[in-house]
């Protein structure tokens, strides 16, 4: 007896034509999560997050430099800040707003993980939005604190995150602090 199997396409169909969900946005995508759950598993949940905040600290201060190009700004005010913070998510496919703002905070809602479903149980994917937000926050207004409230990789419905503008230590419970980089020593 052979062992013939049927062919999964009908004879002649290209593989090109194939019904695989598979494009470059899929594929990142999966890749990230793929790397962050080996991460995760590996070296632990917290451990995973300090890479994943290199690669988004990184990423912030390149997307700092690129709106800070485009307004032709040194520093970002903090009307600005709110904009560039949505206007990027928008880019990446999130659905980031507004919901509070005041000098001292920008609170923010988000409906859409830019990275989709591949968010789901990838908590230091998180990692990814406060680095970039602290970092910008940082450069732009001297000090971030970034507190993830809610998260859509937790199974929260939306996410939440606060941005606090100036040191209160009341405030930063669970918050990661930024600080612009010449304000360190």
């Amino acid at each position: 007896m052979s062992d013939h199997h049927s062919p999964v396409s009908p004879p002649g169909e290209s593989v090109a034509g194939l019904a695989v969900p598979l494009e470059r946005d899929v594929f990142l995508r999966r890749l990230l999560r793929e790397l962050s759950g080996a991460l995760e598993d590996v070296v632990g949940l917290e451990e995973a997050s300090g890479y994943i905040s290199l690669v988004g600290a990184a990423m912030g201060e390149h997307i700092h430099h690129e709106y800070r190009r485009a307004l032709a700004v040194d520093r970002l005010d903090r009307r600005q800040l709110g904009e560039v913070l949505v206007d990027l998510k928008r880019r990446i496919q999130g659905d980031f707003s507004i919901l509070e703002e005041d000098e001292n905070q920008i609170v923010f809602g988000n409906t859409a993980c830019p990275f989709g479903q591949f968010v789901q149980g990838r908590p230091s994917l998180c990692m990814m939005t406060s680095n970039v937000f602290g970092a910008i926050a940082a450069e732009s207004q001297g000090y971030a604190a970034i507190r993830l409230e809610r998260t859509i990789a937790a199974g929260d419905p939306a996410c939440r995150v606060v941005v606090l503008l100036r040191p209160d230590e009341a405030a930063t419970p669970g918050a990661r602090e930024y600080f612009r980089r010449d304000d360190v020593g």
